[in-house]
């Protein structure tokens, strides 16, 4: 065998690795659930930008290809509605293969024509990011809906290991782009914590000048200099030493950890909260998410609520 057909070999196991059905279907219910509970947390904010001035509309992503003018109100309230609506058959994993699509490109849309205001809300990359992946994924052929209506699959596949580890990758990219580009624009001075300590001073002295609620703790420390620095040093570490964590197991746990424990800080710091990452969800995918059923709080669940029960054997298949 060639090298070159060892490498694909590889990387084929590797992104088909078998896993059950179960697991794709607990990060559907988990991203998915967080996305309903935001957008029905965030809806005035959604829909309030039917108060802006157009002279603010500067579209970005799919919104500069399908508009030149802001949605009008009804237009907007109908975008937003249709969006928190779709959102519970993707949880529920009612008609997926119709319904996942539709909620993850309205997800798209809706929080593209949100950040065409002149705030780009990076909190929502991510998410939005997760949502198109499981949308394309068999993420109902378990504890959904659809899962009643067909027999119930037990054997461990490869078609359901691809998307977890799609989305444990994004994870990963998303975190090393961010420390590259800190690395890349701030140089020496992110080096040395220079950077990061005028940042946090003036993200706090803004929000005081504005009245708007700012960190009493991030205020108070911003003249101990060798503590921004050593932040500094700690934050590219979790960004840029992101892929330990595809290798599974304690360094996906110590990764995840570290980096929950990192947006932490910047609410202690800014008060600034990246929802996602802190709801713990984002990181999910690096685990077998589906041994979460097992926990003491769904002892009582019956899968019988989920599946038909004319249900075959298991049998050990790995994948095709």
């Amino acid at each position: 065998m060639s090298v070159v057909a060892k490498i694909v070999r590889a990387v084929d196991r590797y992104w088909y690795a078998p896993a059950p059905s179960e697991r794709p279907a607990v990060l559907r219910i988990a991203v998915g659930g967080f996305a309903l509970v935001y957008l029905a947390v965030r809806f005035g904010s959604f829909t309030r930008l039917a108060r802006f001035d157009a002279t603010q509309f500067a579209p970005v992503g799919p919104i500069a290809v399908l508009l030149s003018e802001p949605l009008s109100p009804p237009l907007l309230l109908a975008l937003t509605l249709a969006t928190l609506a779709c959102a519970v058959p993707f949880v529920l994993g009612l008609y997926y293969r119709l319904t996942a699509p539709l909620f993850a490109g309205l997800f798209l849309l809706l929080t593209s024509y949100r950040s065409s205001w002149g705030m780009t809300f990076h909190t929502e990359n991510l998410v939005c990011l997760h949502l198109l992946v499981l949308a394309f994924a068999p993420a109902a052929d378990a504890l959904s809906l659809d899962a009643r209506r067909r027999p119930r699959v037990l054997e461990a596949h490869g078609r359901y290991g691809w998307a977890g580890r799609a989305l444990s990758a994004i994870t990963v990219v998303t975190y090393v782009l961010a420390g590259l580009a800190k690395v890349r624009l701030g140089g020496a001075g992110w080096m040395s914590g220079e950077l990061l300590q005028a940042q946090i001073a003036y993200d706090n002295l803004r929000k005081i000048e504005l009245g708007s609620f700012h960190s009493p703790l991030g205020a108070a420390l911003v003249t101990e200099t060798w503590l921004f620095a050593v932040l500094s040093w700690l934050t590219l570490v979790v960004e840029l030493g992101a892929p330990v964590a595809l290798a599974g197991g304690k360094l996906a746990l110590g990764w995840a950890l570290s980096a929950f424990g990192f947006h932490l800080g910047v609410v202690a710091l800014m008060a600034i909260a990246f929802p996602y990452p802190l709801s713990f969800v984002a990181y999910l995918s690096l685990f077998r998410a589906e041994r979460v059923l097992g926990a003491r709080i769904f002892g009582r669940v019956s899968p019988r609520a989920f599946f038909s029960p004319e249900a075959p054997h298991a049998r050990p298949v790995a994948r095709d």
